[in-house]
């Protein structure tokens, strides 16, 4: 690559390039790098002045990522950019110099559009010889700008009261600079593996209970995840966030079935509500062979129903004394329920003539741990009500027997 000193080093190698070629042409020329508007007389000459400096599109993102996840320099950041130019042509109009210089200058252009290495280092001296863009290894091309009069008429309406004078624009490209960076090196690479395998994303199209399609997934159930493509060399299953791995008599190219339960879940991992399901597939790289991830489904929506738990043959389900008209229920709901989840109690007399239905807000809580109260108005003693809940808008089934629903079911104490 190349240093600061490049965008001089182009220059001045384009000047004595230009030079070469201009001293036969007419008598006496000279190559210059100045501002047109420093030139004071018409001394046959090929001016060479860079008035523009733009990123190169091509090259400009090459380099990222530069740094690793540590902050460490993994290579030499690098900006690669192209220069514009202006050459204009000097002298005698009654002897047609200028003519004659451009004759020149754009056969030798054209005949040889590369500034090679020798003609770099060659350009090398004074202050420039601490230059290494000979060393570059993407070589600097000149090619012609096609300006129009127009666009060329407003380059020179810069320079303040300067007549113009014969000119063409060229671009050089590209010019690579890196910045004097040390750069901590990785260990080498001992072992080296290739890897072919065929493109294949595992599609998730549903997720049900294995034991019935129409049925709603609780806590424990063992869930299905129908699609196409899930079978892989080790394959997982991410709910919630958290990966488990299943057995793999469980893993088929048509579905995987994971026990929604602890373990393969960590405790408190799973919470009612509507979660995301997805399978991951790993393949085993390396020397030993270790898993990495490889490719990923889509995530398909289910919904894990909360379920009221049992104490014995009975709901879990605790009403107090009547204080005034308002009962205090406290229910033992499993997943655990989380203090910023969204608890709602329905209580439904059995169908008779009149039945009445209660619902309520859960009160606040401060920790996950705390049991979920609230707080009911209008329950009448001796009553037998049926008991669900809804956690996030994921509801708590009903027992249904013999056509009519039968629990979960409490009686409201006197």
């Amino acid at each position: 690559m190349s240093n600061q000193l490049a965008f001089a080093h182009v220059t001045e190698a384009l000047r004595g390039l230009l030079e070469a070629v201009a001293k036969p042409a007419v008598s006496g020329a000279v190559g210059t790098a100045e501002r047109p508007d420093t030139l004071k007389d018409d001394a046959p000459r090929v001016n060479v002045f860079l008035f523009q400096v733009t990123p190169n599109g091509a090259w400009r993102n090459a380099d990222v990522p530069t740094r690793r996840q540590d902050g460490t320099v993994a290579r030499r950041p690098q900006a690669a950019f192209d220069l514009h130019y202006m050459v204009s042509l000097y002298g005698s109009d009654k002897q047609s110099e200028p003519q004659r210089l451009l004759g020149a200058v754009v056969s030798l252009l054209h005949s040889q559009p590369v500034l090679s290495p020798a003609i770099l280092e060659a350009a090398a001296t004074g202050t420039l010889a601490a230059s290494d863009l000979a060393a570059q290894a993407e070589l600097v091309r000149v090619t012609p700008t096609g300006f129009s009069l127009e666009e060329m008429s407003k380059l020179w309406s810069v320079f303040f009261q300067v007549p113009y004078k014969l000119s063409i624009a060229y671009q050089a490209s590209v010019v690579l600079i890196e910045p004097e960076v040390a750069v901590q090196p990785a260990l080498p690479v001992r072992d080296r593996n290739l890897y072919v395998a065929p493109f294949r994303r595992p599609e998730v199209d549903e997720v049900v209970n294995a034991a019935g399609a129409g049925l709603p997934i609780l806590p424990g159930d063992v869930a299905v995840l129908r699609g196409r493509n899930l079978l892989g060399p080790a394959t997982r299953v991410r709910v919630a966030g958290v990966e488990v791995t299943p057995a793999r008599a469980d893993v088929r190219d048509a579905e995987v079935r994971v026990a929604l339960a602890t373990p393969p879940f960590p405790a408190g991992a799973l919470a009612a509500g509507v979660l995301g399901a997805q399978v991951v597939q790993l393949e085993l790289l390396g020397t030993p062979p270790v898993p990495h991830a490889c490719t990923e489904s889509n995530v398909a929506p289910f919904v894990l129903h909360p379920r009221i738990k049992t104490v014995g043959p009975n709901p879990d389900v605790s009403i107090s004394a009547a204080t005034g008209d308002v009962r205090t229920v406290t229910v033992g709901i499993e997943p655990q329920v989380s203090k910023d989840q969204r608890a709602v109690l329905l209580l439904n007399e059995p169908v008779t003539t009149n039945p009445r239905s209660f619902s309520a807000l859960a009160e606040r809580r401060a920790n996950d741990t705390d049991p979920v109260v609230f707080k009911v108005r209008g329950l009448v003693a001796g009553t037998d009500l049926l008991v669900r809940v809804q956690i996030d808008g994921a509801e708590s089934p009903l027992d249904a027997a013999g056509g009519a629903f039968g629990g979960p079911k409490v009686r409201v104490p006197p």
